[in-house]
């Protein structure tokens, strides 16, 4: 038997690139697959060959606060990295001479290391029981975590040889270093959950070991081309530290979704054709069909998370980077290794139905054949759509309503950039941190003003300066009896003040400080200095204009996000009324995933039910609404795409719209059903780490994906196209109200030659 796409029954019309690549690889499996392995290999390649570009801090800068970074570094003043060595006793009250001799010897081995700029003279805590040894490092803060090691190794040498006292670490770069060192084991803990339930999930669906390796080998891959890319890609859009996270989580979940759709299209069509079709056939079939559906899917995905890209936010750039390189590299796997794959498997089963019948005919059995039939709709799933076919008015109501109702809370979301504050305790340097801030309470914020001046005007900057540390020190939410800390530039053009607050960054006292200080104390001072550029930052003041920055772009993000996806459904389905029916069925999945996210962490029923720490709670991540949005409309179209294509084919065959809408929900919604399943259990394993931004959004994006699937499609979805009837369709013409047939796209020009 032999395949010839398109040429038995004379000219036709030219297929899609995606169908024809598709159907290359159909026709040459074994270099198809080949090809697709040595592009994973080359990716990782030349990924680790080019290495990482890491964003530096001054693409982090935003609002006042970059401004006065940017000064504070054009002078040399910016504050570098610094850690925090600490010498307390294990019981009892702190010898004063012994820790003394400590100190000296930390400051020794700290001042010998090529990492260390200057280490500071020994400061005893209000009590005595601490000495604090500050070490300044070399280079930038971004770059603390990398170099931090030998500081760490030299602090455990004194540990060892002091037994009797605690001699402990902490710093920008210690914290760092043990985020990063934590968020890798968390990583592989999801990975560990996710991998088992996706093997369950898909040996259900497909009942065969061979079919549950395909798509879980494919996503394995994806992530791994795509991890190789991203190294690549970050040489042109530096990343934030993000991209592994995001394409590990999207990948996941697309790539086993990609590979669904196609497998069950395949077995769908090989069921279908009783056996009477070539498995290049029927994967050319699955191509034009379902192929087309996933690739429709893809671009909407990538399509949505680009609009990412306007919030000019270089943590949202990681993100959409991410994510679109893994559904990128997906999109080619399904187009490529994936026909390839089918094909393969295909032969497979027929030399093992060849061997069989053999042994049949040698036992004087009668052959078996396989009839074609007609799929028949699952009784469950009759039954499920039975109200949005019967009852679709009450169905929409109720279900429409429930959705309305689980989104109310969103309205009440309170944001919070989630820093130092939330970071899991069970890292050694934050359990350090605390001891030191509780110790030195004014080392917990600092404000810093710098200004840039005429050097003719140094006197009068240092005036003001002076002026406004005065101001500040009578105020209760500033830290008292700690004199604040003047420095100026060599060449006189710009200085800087340092002042503490003696509170926690997310406090609403740090927040009035900054408040206190900006719109106060620095107007009446340096205000009054004519031509003098000035700007306060520091961390709180980093937040609050991140925070202030990203409410500023979200409407321009949410704006073209509904245009955008508007467009493209209503092109893809040839439907106004299909694009405005995707738009309000996605804003109800986002809305219900938001509200549901502000009772689990906010109100704090997570901390209850699940037992998460308190620093996850109580806030929402100033992240994770916007990246849900963009996220979830992109992932939401995967559903759209799928089911509405199903129900689009029946209707351009010529079947009522109200049976089309239950027929093709019901045929698509055993894998539907299983992606959802898979999708929750890869979202919900990010549940269980550690980075509190991370519960926050593997917690939405599960919930999103459960009522998307179970709700939004089952019930909303058919009960609206079923109240619509034609409408539907608008203003294409159908078979039903008398327009032109026309084959859904694809198998009426996949031709068999035998």
């Amino acid at each position: 038997m032999d395949v010839t796409i398109g040429k038995e029954h004379g000219p036709v019309k030219k297929q899609p690139i995606t169908v024809r690549v598709a159907s290359w690889s159909a026709l040459h499996p074994g270099r198809a697959i080949a090809g697709w392995f040595a592009f994973v290999v080359l990716c990782l390649g030349v990924g680790i060959a080019a290495g990482t570009n890491n964003a530096v801090a001054k693409d982090y800068w935003v609002g006042e606060s970059g401004r006065a970074d940017r000064i504070a570094a054009s002078a040399g003043l910016q504050h570098k990295p610094a850690e925090q060595v600490m010498i307390s006793a294990k019981s009892g009250s702190l010898d004063k001479a012994e820790a003394d001799a400590v100190a000296a010897d930390i400051a020794a081995r700290m001042g010998r290391l090529a990492e260390v700029e200057q280490v500071a003279a020994p400061v005893r805590s209000g009590d005595g029981r601490m000495v604090m040894v500050e070490v300044t490092m070399k280079g930038p803060e971004l770059e603390a975590k990398k170099n931090v090691e030998p500081l760490q190794e030299q602090t455990a040498q004194v540990q060892r040889a002091n037994p009797d006292l605690v001699v402990e670490e902490t710093g920008s770069g210690s914290v760092s270093k043990g985020l990063n060192d934590q968020r890798s084991s968390d990583l592989a803990a999801s990975e560990a959950i996710t991998f088992p339930v996706t093997l369950v999930t898909l040996a259900v669906v497909f009942g065969s070991v061979l079919m549950v390796g395909v798509p879980l080998l494919l996503a394995v891959s994806s992530i791994m081309a795509a991890m190789g890319l991203s190294m690549v890609v970050s040489h042109v859009m530096p990343d934030a530290g993000v991209g592994n996270n995001v394409i590990l989580l999207i990948g996941m979940a697309v790539g086993v979704d990609y590979a669904l759709f196609y497998l069950k299209r395949e077995r769908e069509e090989q069921k279908n054709s009783g056996g009477r079709l070539s498995p290049e056939a029927v994967v050319g079939i699955a191509a034009a069909t379902s192929g087309r559906a996933v690739m429709v899917s893809g671009v909407a995905v990538i399509v949505s998370t680009a609009t990412l890209y306007l919030a000019t936010d270089i943590i949202f750039s990681s993100l959409a980077t991410g994510a679109i390189v893994v559904v990128l590299v997906a999109m080619a796997s399904s187009m490529t290794a994936l026909p390839a794959l089918l094909v393969k498997t295909g032969h497979r089963a027929e030399r093992r139905a060849a061997r069989r019948a053999a042994r049949d005919a040698a036992r004087g059995k009668a052959p078996r054949t396989a009839a074609p039939r007609k799929a028949e709709l699952g009784k469950v799933w009759t039954a499920v759509l039975r109200p949005a076919s019967e009852r679709p008015g009450l169905t929409l109501l109720v279900s429409g309503l429930a959705m309305l109702l689980l989104a109310l809370p969103a309205f009440g979301m309170e944001l919070r950039v989630l820093n130092r504050d939330t970071h899991s305790r069970q890292i050694p340097a934050m359990q350090t941190y605390d001891r030191l801030n509780d110790a030195f309470p004014h080392l917990r914020v600092q404000h810093t003003v710098v200004v840039s001046a005429e050097p003719g005007e140094a006197g009068a900057v240092a005036a003001a300066l002076q002026d406004l540390g005065r101001k500040a020190q009578a105020d209760p939410v500033f830290a008292q009896g700690v004199q604040p800390e003047l420095r100026t530039s060599q060449d006189k053009r710009v200085s800087r003040l340092t002042l503490a607050v003696p509170f926690r960054q997310s406090s609403h006292e740090a927040a009035a400080s900054l408040d206190h200080l900006r719109d106060d104390y620095v107007p009446a001072t340096l205000g009054k200095l004519a031509g003098a550029e000035y700007g306060v930052t520091g961390d709180s003041a980093r937040d609050a204009d991140y925070l202030t920055h990203q409410n500023d772009k979200l409407p321009l993000v949410v704006g073209f996000l509904l245009l955008l996806t508007f467009l493209m459904t209503a092109v893809v389905f040839r439907s106004v009324v299909i694009g405005l029916v995707g738009i309000a069925l996605n804003l109800l999945s986002v809305g219900g995933s938001l509200g549901l996210l502000v009772i689990f962490f906010q109100w704090g029923l997570a901390s209850t039910l699940f037992g998460f720490d308190s620093s996850a709670t109580n806030a929402i991540g100033s992240r994770v609404p916007l990246f849900l949005f963009v996220i979830l409309f992109g992932l939401s179209m995967d559903y759209q795409v799928f089911v509405v294509s199903r129900i689009r084919e029946a209707v351009l065959a010529g079947m009522p719209t109200r049976q089309a809408v239950i027929d093709g929900i019901a045929r698509s919604a055993k894998v539907v059903t299983s992606a959802a399943v898979v999708m929750v259990t890869v979202f919900a394993s990010f549940m269980f780490l550690h980075l509190a931004e991370m519960k926050q959004i593997g917690f939405s994006l599960a919930v999103a994906v459960l009522l998307d699937a179970f709700i939004i499609r089952v019930m909303i979805l058919p009960a609206a196209l079923t109240l619509l009837g034609r409408l539907s369709w608008w203003p294409t013409r159908t078979p039903e109200q008398g327009g032109p047939l026309q084959p859904a796209a694809g198998p009426a020009t996949v031709g068999t030659g035998v």
